[in-house]
């Protein structure tokens, strides 16, 4: 038993080293400005890639070609990246103002152009964590595309299989696939990638977009095409980081425009000194909470207020989500889109305009004189966090006046992996582990687990790790941290960062008050130590509705003074 202990403890410590290579040689290769990625000087990055083998990646390791984490890493990345040699980093530089369409990947809220057949511009306006996430997900296809170029290359001739031929032929011909024609592409691919028949049908229409039903074969194609072409003496694929992203990353340049505006909106409103309450959530929840059950209270006689939360979540429910827009806006709230480049859509609700026996709280408690301004902003990437909190955290200053900000609380809700329950179940942490620093926060958490009880939801209490990111994580790193002293109970990108933002305002910087309340509670999006159940495995569904809406309401009850 100890020896099994040793050899688990091993392959965490050799995966905790995995990551630290795989973060240091980053922020080198940003530094130097570009790299070849399949060169020698992206064979640290393939190397610690392959030795972490994080679990969404599932047999990036094998001979076989990775499917699912295939596709979690293309809905993440622009449409036509597996077309192009040239991939540059950038900065907001204005190409928003340029001919060039914008690309935003489905999954992933970042804008990119395609500059011409064989360049894609990505830009970065979310810090480094931005940059380990892309950097990650393209040396995973890069090795997937060395694996295909492997199976199919038969020598240095030149020579390739009859599969890729077939493959070949059917993207030339670029024309929509009929049942026949599909199964036979199919057919050649499952033994260019290593699977079988039945695994490639599976997946195949989850790569599918309205204009490109076979995208699946594209992808495949393209990536393959490109490592052939290198291993054969062609141009080799590189990544550039742009002069002025190089020279931006670290300035809160768009965190402290982001922050202005919203400080800008609240004076011109006269909320500024209001008492202020921020909460990271989505754009629906909050909303929804307040507004949903007396708007739709006819629709949804004597039916629970989650069947309606359920119904506003499911797609094609936009009429009925229309109406309580509609009515929030006549009601107290204010929405802010973004326009500073951050990607953080903004509401702001004035309490003083919400007539509370006409929402879901009508035993609010607060004064007359001096009720609750609720901002909510959309949920920050990574160390996007603390650059946002950090900032709005900051007196606002205009015409050489400095007003500061009276938060009296801070409230984190967002999903997260867990690591001893399952999807949907809800974390309430108590300190936030900072992986790969060794720095941790540990904090007074207002929200407690026994808040949650009697729901049919099982809650856990404990740390949390703060992850580099979600596409990293290990099996043998995320056990050792479970079950050792450490004791940790999931993992999320963004709440050392915010933790770290808020401490630093309250008791270093005093820009806020030293006693401002935080909230942290989350709903498990995924279980990274169960095969199947990672976020390659796809969504929750509905059932992140009720773990969602409890945990948003539980934070409007403290705010609201609901005893």
């Amino acid at each position: 038993m100890q020896r099994i202990k040793n050899i688990t403890r091993t392959r965490a410590q050799e995966s905790s080293a995995a990551i630290e290579r795989l973060y240091i040689t980053m922020r080198h290769l940003f530094n130097r400005g570009f790299y070849k990625p399949m060169g020698v000087s992206g064979e640290t990055l393939r190397e610690a890639l392959l030795s972490l083998r994080p679990e969404i990646y599932g047999s990036i390791a094998e001979e076989k070609a990775e499917l699912n984490g295939l596709l979690y890493v293309i809905e993440r990345l622009p449409i036509g990246i597996e077309e192009c040699r040239f991939i540059n980093l950038t900065s907001d530089e204005g190409y928003s103002k340029s001919h060039f369409k914008a690309i935003i990947p489905p999954k992933r809220r970042r804008n990119c152009y395609r500059i011409d057949e064989e360049q894609m511009n990505v830009e970065i306006t979310r810090g480094r964590s931005d940059i380990y996430d892309i950097l990650t997900h393209l040396t995973f296809i890069f090795i997937e595309s060395h694996k295909i170029k492997n199976r199919v290359l038969v020598d240095d001739s030149g020579e390739l299989t009859r599969d890729w031929i077939k493959l070949e032929q059917v993207i030339l011909q670029g024309k929509k696939l009929n049942l026949v024609e599909r199964e036979k592409a199919i057919s050649h691919v499952s033994n260019i990638l290593g699977r079988t028949f039945a695994e490639v049908t599976d997946i195949y229409d989850a790569f599918a977009t309205q204009e490109a039903p076979d995208r699946f074969l594209h992808v495949i194609y393209w990536l393959g095409k490109l490592a052939i072409e290198e291993a054969l003496g062609g141009p080799k694929r590189a990544i550039t980081f742009s002069p002025i992203l190089r020279e931006r990353l670290g300035h809160h340049i768009h965190g402290e425009i982001w922050a202005d505006n919203i400080k800008a909106v609240l004076k011109q409103n006269g909320l500024l000194q209001r008492p202020i309450h921020i909460i990271s959530a989505n754009m629906h929840s909050v909303m929804n909470s307040i507004y949903a059950p007396y708007v739709h209270k006819a629709k949804y006689k004597d039916k629970a207020d989650f069947i309606i939360y359920e119904d506003l979540s499911k797609s094609g429910n936009n009429e009925i989500r229309n109406k309580v827009e509609e009515y929030a806006l006549k009601n107290g709230m204010i929405a802010m889109p973004d326009t500073s480049g951050t990607n953080i859509d903004v509401q702001i609700f004035d309490s003083a305009k919400i007539d509370f026996a006409k929402s879901a709280f009508p035993t609010a408690n607060l004064k007359d004189d001096n009720k609750p301004v609720i901002i909510v902003m959309d949920y920050a990437f990574g160390e996007q966090a603390y650059e946002t909190i950090d900032e709005l955290l900051k007196p606002y200053k205009e015409s050489g006046t400095k007003t500061f900000v009276n938060v009296e609380s801070v409230s984190i809700m967002g999903k997260a992996g867990i690591l001893e329950g399952n999807k949907g179940d809800i974390m309430i942490p108590s300190a936030h582990i900072n992986e790969g620093t060794g720095d941790n926060y540990p904090f007074e958490n207002e929200l407690k687990p026994e808040m949650f009880e009697g729901q049919g939801i099982p809650v856990y209490s404990g740390p949390m790790v703060t992850v580099l990111g979600t596409s990293l994580q290990n099996k043998d790193l995320l056990k050792f941290f479970n079950q050792s002293t450490w004791g940790v109970i999931g993992l999320e990108m963004e709440g050392a960062y915010y933790q770290k933002a808020v401490q630093s305002a309250s008791k270093i910087r005093k820009s806020i008050n030293p006693d401002v309340k935080v909230r942290y509670a989350y709903y498990a999006s995924d279980n990274p130590l169960e095969t199947g159940s990672t976020l390659a495995s796809g969504g929750l569904g509905t059932t992140g509705v009720k773990p969602t809406y409890l945990i948003t309401i539980k934070i409007l009850e403290q705010i609201f003074n609901i005893k």
